[in-house]
């Protein structure tokens, strides 16, 4: 079972990181195998210009990093994405990466090719972290996400989300978040 997550924090070793390596742990208990890891703040990967390039191959026509993960998209069978809560939303680098997919919807809605289920089956895990108390931002960001795995065909995932917590490191104090993303990187596995 081949496992795939984004960190698509910005902020080193913060919050939504430490929550994503005890997830990744759990995966690792449960499975014995790695998690390829893509820090999405590291990598050159330019927005979705909507040009309509993909609309006839499902394929973009942009030629940078996000090259390197639609394989990996692909062929997964468990996908994790980790983001922090910013203005209500997912983080810029988790948003770019989840609009250059419109080459899979336009793949599965347009061609009629939607990826293959393979023999485990497709599932996800959102893991989200931010400083407000309104639950809007997780409504907000858990529809973007909802979105991006209806398209790449991972159907369902679950979803933790942390609120109140923005200095870095702070998830520390919080009584369970660390155990529970550590559970369900653990049931994320076992599905």
């Amino acid at each position: 079972m081949k496992t795939i997550a984004f960190l698509g924090s910005p902020r080193k070793d913060g919050n939504t990181e430490l929550l994503l390596n005890e997830a990744i742990r759990g995966v690792k208990e449960t499975v014995s195998r790695d998690v390829i890891v893509f820090n999405l703040n590291l990598m050159k990967i330019a927005p979705c210009q909507d040009c309509g390039g993909c609309e006839k191959t499902g394929e973009c026509v942009l030629d940078d990093d996000m090259t390197k993960l639609y394989p990996e998209i692909r062929s997964a069978d468990r996908i994790i994405l980790a983001s922090p809560i910013f203005f209500f939303g997912l983080s810029a680098q988790s948003k770019t990466m989840i609009d250059r997919c419109q080459s899979f919807w336009c793949e599965k809605y347009l061609l009629k090719k939607p990826i293959s289920p393979g023999n485990a089956g497709r599932k996800g895990l959102l893991i989200i972290v931010g400083g407000m108390k309104k639950e809007v931002g997780v409504e907000c960001g858990g529809a973007c996400a909802k979105a991006f795995f209806r398209t790449i065909s991972v159907s369902e995932h679950i979803v933790l989300s942390f609120l109140g917590v923005d200095a870095k490191g702070a998830i520390r104090d919080h009584p369970t978040a660390l155990k529970d993303a550590f559970e369900a990187g653990k049931r994320l596995s076992s599905v």
